[in-house]
């Protein structure tokens, strides 16, 4: 398996959640942003874009997006600044039972696809695409930031919504992100059983 880098964007208002600090809630005593973090720890350089914080895991490099709170885009530009892999996973702070086994799928597809394929993205049980449950090259996802501008602002989609490659099936129920209190407390009762 190609070796690969991670990026997380985890500075977002979390408008749903009344600005709750979203990265830092948990699941089965964990957080949600540590549960991610150990479902990638394959990477070479994990960076986590957002406040600084206590994290269960070593080695996380830190950065903000510019300006702060500037979206999932300005999170992937200030991400993309600290990797060096040729391939970079982009993982949502809030997905609660993500895995290590997923994500090194997303990498595997993405290398089996082979040229020209620039993504491999985790699609969910209802067929819509996880662009931050995915595996990318890291040329390609520079080469859409250049051409899209200044990132503050942007939504994500804007941004690799021109990038092509395998479509990865969610055959463990991963893709299960926590945007609202409901969404958390379904995450929290599925942790329990």
């Amino acid at each position: 398996m190609t070796p690969y880098d991670v990026i997380v964007p985890a500075g977002g208002a979390a408008r749903r959640l009344g600005g709750a600090d979203k990265p830092g809630l948990t699941v089965g005593g964990t957080t949600l942003l540590d549960r991610v973090l150990a479902a990638c720890a394959g990477a070479r350089t994990t960076v986590v874009v957002g406040p600084a914080r206590p994290s269960g895991r070593a080695g996380v490099r830190w950065t903000r997006e510019q300006p702060p709170g500037g979206g999932p885009v300005a999170a992937v530009a200030a991400g993309l600044d600290l990797v060096t892999a040729d391939v970079v996973l982009l993982l949502a702070a809030d997905l609660p039972f993500l895995d290590r086994r997923t994500a090194e799928r997303l990498v595997t597809a993405l290398d089996e696809a082979g040229a020209p394929a620039d993504r491999a993205v985790l699609v969910d049980a209802g067929g819509r695409d996880q662009p931050l449950a995915a595996a990318y090259r890291t040329a390609a996802l520079r080469a859409a930031l250049a051409d899209l501008g200044d990132p503050a602002g942007r939504p994500l989609r804007r941004l690799v919504g021109g990038l092509r490659g395998p479509r990865v099936a969610d055959t463990d129920g991963v893709a299960h992100d926590c945007d609202t209190w409901e969404d958390l407390e379904r995450a929290r009762e599925r942790d329990r059983s």
